[in-house]
C-alpha cells in the first residue's frame, strides 16, 4: 500500500497549534493526512473498504480500467490513457498478472485514512488528491517523505507553528502518480515470494525506483510513441 504521510494530531503541542488555525485549515489537515510506505507495527496495515475483483482464472493480455467519481473536493490526477500509455513502457511479463486497474472514490471512511495507491489480489487502486492540489499536515515531513515528493516537484512550505504544506502541480502530481504510486503498487503484485509486511514494502520501494524514477524519460517516449500511432490510425 502507497500510504500518505500521517500528520500526528494525537500529542498535546499539535493539538493546541492547530485549534489556532483556521477552521477551513483544520479540516484539511484532517482530510490530507494521507501516509506512505510501512505502516508501524502497532496498527498493523489499513485496508480501506473497496471494491473486490475476483481474479481470472485463465491470463488475459488485458487489464480493466474502472474509473469512479472522485467525490466533492477531489480529483483523479491521471487519466486511462496515462495509466495505458505509462504501462505499456514495462515489459509484458510484468503486466500480465494485472487484471484490473482502478480509480476510487474517496469516501468519508476512506479519509481517516486514506491512501494515494493500494493493491488488493490482482488489481490495483489509485486515489484522488485534494482538488486544489495542497496538503496540509501537524507536523514536519520526515526526511524520507521530504526526499521522496520532491523528487517528483512537490514543494514543502512552513505554515508556521506545526503546519506544513505540501504543494503539487498538475504535471508534478501526474508525475508521482505515474512514476511512484503506480509503479510501487504494480510492484507489490509482483511480490510473491515476501511474506513480512516490511521486505513487501522494501520491494515495492526499489521496483517503484528501479521501474518508476529512474526510467522516467524512457517511458515518457514510449507513452509519445503510443500515442503518434494511435492518431495515424
Amino acid at each position: 500500500m502507497n500510504r500518505r504521510p500521517t500528520a500526528n494530531l494525537k500529542n498535546r503541542n499539535s493539538r493546541r497549534t492547530s485549534t489556532a488555525l483556521p477552521k477551513a485549515i483544520q479540516k484539511s489537515i484532517m482530510v490530507a493526512k494521507r501516509s506512505r510506505g510501512r505502516v508501524g507495527e502497532d496498527r498493523g496495515p489499513f485496508i480501506p473498504p473497496e471494491d473486490w475483483y475476483e481474479p481470472h482464472d485463465a491470463a488475459t493480455s488485458s487489464y480493466e480500467v474502472v474509473v469512479q467519481n472522485p467525490g466533492r473536493g477531489y480529483e483523479h490526477v491521471v487519466t486511462e490513457d496515462d495509466i495505458r500509455q505509462r504501462l505499456s513502457a514495462l515489459p509484458d511479463k510484468f503486466i500480465a498478472p494485472l487484471q484490473v486497474v482502478q480509480l476510487s472514490r474517496m469516501t468519508r471512511k476512506k479519509r481517516s485514512c486514506p491512501c494515494y495507491g493500494m493493491q488488493w489480489g490482482t488489481a490495483l487502486y489509485l486515489y484522488p488528491v485534494e482538488a486544489e492540489l495542497v496538503e496540509y499536515f501537524g507536523r514536519p515531513p520526515r526526511p524520507a517523505e521530504y526526499n521522496e515528493t520532491r523528487a517528483f516537484g512537490g514543494k514543502w512550505e512552513h505554515g508556521g507553528g506545526s503546519l506544513w504544506m505540501l504543494r503539487w502541480t498538475p504535471a508534478t502530481i501526474r508525475d508521482f502518480y505515474l512514476n511512484n504510486v503506480l509503479i510501487h503498487e504494480l510492484g507489490h503484485l509482483l511480490d510473491t515470494r515476501n511474506t513480512r509486511s516490511q521486505d513487501r514494502e522494501r520491494f515495492a520501494e526499489w521496483f517503484a525506483i528501479e521501474y518508476g524514477y529512474r526510467n522516467r524519460s524512457k517511458a515518457s517516449r514510449t507513452s509519445g510513441s503510443v500515442r503518434r500511432r494511435h492518431r495515424s490510425k
